[in-house]
């Protein structure tokens, strides 16, 4: 084929021919709502079923490719026509309803959040994602339609979207960039009244990159995403959008700079006035700087003054439990692509820099995008509990004399949007036995105890149609890349019988990153084998998943599953599926009896996809890392170990494969397999439901969104707004009192400190603290002085420390002042208190915020 472009090309669009009692098809297949509405896709995939099969389940090219005359008999059939109009009435009630939102906070109607993330998970027609932090945006924005959350989504519009994956003959992945065809996809480019495409400016070093908008529907959920590829754009700037984490740290700098900066710029071109910006991953973290930089324009504000209402109206999530994991860029990229920018932001090249190092001071240090984030958000939260006190530990630096319980990171555990990834045997099993407050509200909990009535017969039969689905597709699409690979006859016709539609089925699904550990099962080869030639208990695995393409050691992993498969004993028992997507991860968590999942704790900062299979009734078995360490109990699934700390890596690994083992072994395969007259596995049955009822309504993105609501956005926004009052009064004082804390706190003394009693107390008593504090500079308002106190360990820490505020009580002296504070005696044992100081600043989002903490 030839690389000649003809500049004489005029382009023009033609569109499907849709017969007039089908117009509705028309805006159903532009909204990405029947995703998760399988009575919708249901009614693109009876137009033509082997069609939806090869246009991947999209309806705008099913509808752009079908024969015109299938779409004429449709639009004469009574019955296709009936099922129309429920499908279109149901999709106008979500988008004309209120929504928990509006229901619970009617006097924040002018909250709107601008939610940024690098990558979109959706559906597998719009490949613009690689895994579970695309995955988790994409159930973010479902939940926020569907609780009618006020959110606009900005990403950015991958020409080539992540690497597909495909395997040699030898097993090493190999990887292809399929490029995309936008008009054939949910996305329509923004246009100016005029008519004329949307195109927002981003400077880089050479010149500038124009940036084109396009909008995808969700449900009632705008996403605006960016495409570089434009004909006004260098050859080297078309290439920004063509690849998500493709390219190097160079590209990576210039996709998050058109990420930020140009997101912003982009809801700015559309007059979207968001008040309050989520930051998922650190990606985006430019945004803040270019919302400063707006907010600095033409005005006489400082930086300092201007960050502290763009602060306040920031919320970050890290994922990354990980410093490894983090975009650090070297000090000369920076430079080199922000020289002309921080002068606009009244900084010097110092003070630029020192935003994203964690010590400020040393130059040596790159620029983290999460430190950057943290420095400029007053939000910050880590996705699971377990890896909320991982992200304080993480970043420690940055709040060196705070208490690493009390460094200002939270946690929001990670969801699931359940509609989208529940099976339709389970969805009708659903709607039979709890009704519709499942559906309309999956975080009431009181809707899913009634799981419970649900006979134990039909949840079992349910479940085996989906291991049976599972089994056939699993067949076809091996004996199809067995084609592709150029396998022999007989091993294609061997695919035909890989796998038992009634046998024990594992499922491991996920990024083959070595410390998920996929190849933890084959550590002693002769004992999974074993396990998987049993005649009478057989177990069988079907593995997935996607390494990425620098990552030699995760090829590897893969490359030694796919030759372990090929022994004679066990080759009809064990799988790998190429090319893992949503659609694949579908088949599998809805399908499989067990979901494992292995990684070396604590690097699984959440991990949905064992929250995917919880909601179809499968069983997760794994180590308690992420989200298993909050959801597991013995009768919901198992655990292997009990989150040991391992110095030695290769020793944990080889403790947890035996603890493994055992596990199968000696507690699920019997279970399994221990049926009763009536052929049902009923301890099986019980823990299914268990499961269901307990994590189904607490793991899902509805929970987590209305969580994000509450505890971020909702104050995020009364924040900005007071902050922002009167000329952004407030965040100037704010600014200025920051600054005279630094100047002045190196002045404050304890003098003394007294508590009454003889340091023997009964439970139930009282002791009374006295401190006089030397403020030679500060008044006893400036400062919030507190007991800090608890149980005393043998290493002499406190334990499970809490905080006693301390009241001023009298001015002893000239700048000096008692406060008083009283210690309850709660328990027995050897207790300790320390005083300390912090500032009182009332508009500070946590008394943390500068860094300044004096412990007396």
């Amino acid at each position: 084929m030839s690389d000649f472009i003809n500049p004489n090309l005029r382009t023009f669009q033609v569109f499907p021919d849709v017969p007039e009692p089908l117009q509705p098809l028309v805006e159903l297949s532009q909204n990405l709502w029947w995703v998760w509405h399988p009575d919708a896709a249901d009614l693109f995939r009876r137009l033509d079923r082997s069609l939806w099969e090869e246009v991947y389940h999209s309806p705008v090219k099913l509808l752009g490719r079908i024969d015109q005359g299938k779409l004429l008999a449709a639009s004469r059939d009574q019955g296709y026509l009936a099922h129309m109009r429920r499908v279109y009435d149901a999709f106008r009630r979500h988008m004309e309803a209120h929504g928990w939102f509006h229901d619970n906070h009617q006097d924040k109607d002018k909250l709107l959040v601008a939610y940024f993330s690098a990558e979109y998970g959706l559906h597998e027609s719009l490949p613009i994602y690689s895994g579970g932090l695309g995955v988790l945006a994409g159930d973010h924005l479902k939940s926020a339609s569907e609780i009618g959350m006020p959110l606009v989504a900005v990403g950015l519009l991958y020409r080539n979207g992540y690497f597909q994956q495909y395997l040699s003959g030898d097993g090493w992945q190999q990887e292809s960039y399929p490029e995309l065809d936008f008009y054939n996809l949910p996305l329509e480019p923004v246009r100016y009244t005029d008519g004329s495409p949307m195109h927002v400016r981003v400077d880089m070093p050479e010149q500038a990159v124009f940036c084109k908008v396009w909008k995808a529907q969700i449900g009632r959920i705008p996403l605006y995403l960016l495409d570089t590829n434009l004909p006004e754009n260098d050859p080297q700037d078309r290439e920004i959008t063509s690849r998500l984490y493709g390219g190097g740290t160079e590209m990576r700098i210039r996709q998050e700079i058109v990420l930020g900066i140009g997101g912003v710029r982009a809801l700015q071109a559309l007059n979207i006035n968001a008040n309050v910006f989520h930051m998922n991953e650190g990606h985006s973290a430019f945004l803040a700087l270019e919302r400063i930089r707006m907010l600095l324009e033409d005005s006489t504000l400082t930086f300092d003054e201007a960050r502290q209402q763009v602060m306040a109206t920031n919320v970050f999530t890290t994922h990354t439990p990980v410093p490894a994991g983090i975009d650090t860029f070297h000090p000369d990229l920076m430079v080199k692509y922000f020289r002309n920018y921080w002068p606009q932001l009244k900084l010097d090249e110092k003070g630029f820099l020192g935003l994203g190092r964690e010590d400020p001071g040393n130059h040596a240090q790159g620029f983290s995008m999460a430190v950057l984030a943290l420095r400029l958000a007053d939000s910050c939260n880590g996705v699971s509990r377990l890896h909320g006190d991982v992200s304080r530990g993480m970043w420690h630096n940055l709040w060196p004399k705070v208490p690493r319980h009390e460094i200002p990171i939270r946690h929001i555990t990670n969801g699931i949007h359940t509609r989208t990834w529940l099976a339709p045997e389970m969805m009708f099993l659903l709607e039979r036995y709890l009704g519709e407050k499942w559906m309309s509200n999956p975080t009431d909990q009181s809707a899913w105890e009634e799981v419970s009535q649900i006979p134990d017969e039909e949840l079992w039969r349910a479940h085996e149609r989906c291991r049976e689905r599972l089994v056939h597709w699993a067949r076809k699409i091996h004996k199809e890349q067995l084609q592709k690979r150029g396998a022999s006859y007989d091993e294609q016709m061997a695919a035909d019988e890989v796998l038992d539609p009634d046998a024990l089925t594992i499922g491991f699904a996920r990024r083959f990153a070595t410390y998920k550990r996929g190849a933890l099962l084959l550590r002693d080869p002769e004992r999974l084998r074993r396990l998987l030639e049993d005649t009478h208990r057989p177990i069988q695995i079907i593995f997935a998943g996607k390494a990425h393409p620098a990552d030699h050691e995760g090829k590897e992993l893969i490359k030694a599953i796919v030759n372990f498969a090929r022994n004679p004993g066990v080759r009809r028992r064990i799988l790998f599926i190429e090319n893992y997507d949503m659609n694949v991860a579908r088949y599998l968590v809805q399908g499989v009896d067990v979901w494992l999942n292995t990684p070396r704790r604590p690097y699984e900062a959440s991990g949905t996809s064992g929250m995917k299979a919880a909601a179809n009734g499968v069983l997760n078995c794994s180590v308690p890392d992420g989200w298993w360490d909050e959801g597991y109990s013995a009768d919901v699934g198992w655990s292997i170990g009990h989150g040991e700390h391992y110095s030695d890596p290769n020793y944990q690994d080889q403790i947890e494969s035996v603890a493994l083992y055992e596990l199968l072994e000696k507690q699920i395969v019997p279970a399994f397999y221990n049926r009763g007259a009536d052929g049902l596995p009923r301890e099986w049955i019980l823990r299914m439901k268990n499961s269901l009822r307990k994590l189904a309504p607490v793991f899902n993105t509805n929970r987590m969104v209305k969580d994000y609501a509450e505890m971020f956005y909702i104050p995020a926004h009364q924040r900005g707004e007071a902050l922002a009052a009167n000329s952004l009064e407030r965040s100037r004082a704010l600014a200025h009192a920051k600054e005279m804390y630094h100047k002045k706190w190196n002045s404050i003394r304890i003098l003394s400190v007294h508590a009454t009693g003889t340091g023997h107390y009964k439970v139930g008593d009282e002791m009374t603290v006295e401190a006089t504090l030397d403020l030679p500079e500060l008044k006893p308002q400036d400062l919030r002085v507190q007991l800090y106190t608890g149980p005393l360990n043998a290493a002499g820490q406190i334990e499970s420390p809490y905080v006693v505020p301390m009241e001023f009580t009298k001015e002893v002296a000239h700048n000096r002042y008692l406060f008083t504070g009283k210690i309850r005696c709660q328990v027995s044992g050897r207790q300790a208190f320390a005083i300390r100081v912090l500032p009182g600043h009332p508009d500070m989002a946590t008394p943390f915020e500068p860094g300044l903490i004096y412990w007396g």
